[in-house]
């Protein structure tokens, strides 16, 4: 890269920009393209032919590949303790899934020393970002309690600025029949000590977990803490899960594998987005996945997370979350590629990234193919070949 912080991007075959003021359709496709980027951002993108004379920057030919947004991962558990594949083994033998193995990670987690969960955070960090994730959120959740949730959060916040406080994941052990007593706790003093780490209040509501009006009261603390909204909802049943995002402007309910078609009409109606994690659906062998395809065709917007997490989806490959909902959930893959960079930019309320547009972050990735389609057409094959975030090339893969 030139002294002056600036790299010519050329030589792509088709470029998605995700702004159809640019190119075809609502990826804004482009073909023989090229781009600009200085100092971190967009400074230039068009066709390769009316590229700006007088500047020297530092060339790179991408050979005809493909070159996306860099993808937004917007619901990811990355700061936890040990592991569970016997929980996983025994589903795939037989046994339902429930929200109990949680536990297993909680105790755990309280036993992992900070530079082991953020060893383990920077891990799965990397392993994202070689498969395309250039923006990663990630969530606590996994201490409940105020030293762990706390332990958490400054772990999360050492590789990610879009660090969530998951108070109410589960109950925790010593709380064991007294879930009101665990979100008194919550409200009146975890979210008061952790809101300063966090960006994001999420709750679990769901059977197993918490109620309409618990998950309520753990959201309301939150927001009056001055956190935003997220909910986990309707995965594993029809549930309050949805009505109550809604209700509270909460920027996205994530799974929402249950939906009713009432949920679906409030959904559309509002600027909730409904955030599918297909990867959790196929873990856990769920009998169903999202209804995408209803959701789309009312004009929900939607977005395509990994739910990274040690019980239920430990993978950090959006590529497969891709594959998976145009397989499974009826997607195009036009829509599941807007999805896991667009939707997921809009998951976290950012308008920076999930494009390449003029002044956006210049988070970009190059895949070893010539379209986004082979990324539902070539399942399992690592594609991404290039990854640069801010501007700057990192390694995909070696």
């Amino acid at each position: 890269m030139t002294s002056d912080g600036s790299v010519l991007i050329t030589g792509i075959g088709t470029l998605i920009t995700n702004s159809p003021e640019l190119g075809d359709g609502p990826l804004g496709l482009l073909h023989d393209a090229a781009m600009v980027f200085r100092d971190g951002v967009v400074e230039w993108v068009g066709p390769a032919a009316r590229v700006p004379d007088g500047a020297a920057h530092h060339r790179y030919d991408v050979d005809g590949r493909a070159v996306l947004p860099g993808v937004v991962d917007s619901h990811a558990h990355l700061v936890f303790g040990g592991e569970r594949a016997e929980e996983f083994a025994a589903r795939m033998t037989g046994e339902p899934y429930g929200a109990g193995g949680i536990r297993t990670t909680i105790a755990a987690t309280r036993g992992a020393s900070d530079d082991q969960l953020d060893a383990n955070m920077a891990r799965l960090v990397r392993e994202a970002l070689a498969a395309g994730s250039t923006t990663i959120e990630c969530k606590s959740g996994y201490g409940q309690d105020i030293d762990t949730e706390m332990r958490s959060l400054r772990v999360a916040g050492r590789h990610t600025g879009e660090t969530t406080l998951l108070a109410a994941h589960v109950t925790p052990p010593e709380y064991t029949g007294r879930t009101d007593d665990y979100v008194e706790m919550v409200c009146e003093r975890m979210i008061p000590d952790c809101a300063p780490h966090a960006k994001w209040i999420d709750v679990f509501c769901e059977t197993g977990a918490f109620d309409r009006d618990q998950s309520e009261a753990v959201l309301r603390a939150g927001i009056d803490a001055g956190l935003t909204a997220r909910v986990h909802g309707n995965q594993l049943g029809p549930g309050p899960g949805v009505q109550l995002a809604v209700e509270l402007g909460a920027a996205s309910v994530d799974h929402v594998t249950h939906t009713t078609a009432d949920d679906v009409e409030a959904l559309a109606a509002s600027s909730t987005v409904a955030t599918l994690l297909p990867t959790a659906d196929f873990c856990t062998r769920s009998s169903r996945y999202p209804d995408a395809r209803a959701m789309l065709d009312a004009g929900v917007t939607v977005a395509l997370a990994a739910d990274c997490n040690p019980g239920t989806s430990y993978t950090t490959s959006i590529p497969l979350c891709i594959a998976l909902a145009v397989r499974e959930m009826h997607m195009s893959p036009d829509e599941a590629v807007w999805a896991a960079t667009a939707g997921g930019a809009a998951a976290l309320q950012r308008n920076d990234i999930g494009r390449l547009t003029v002044g956006s972050r210049a988070d970009a990735i190059a895949l070893d193919a010539p379209s986004h389609i082979h990324l539902a057409y070539r399942p399992g094959v690592p594609l991404v070949r290039e990854v640069w975030k801010n501007g700057a090339p990192v390694p995909a893969r070696h």
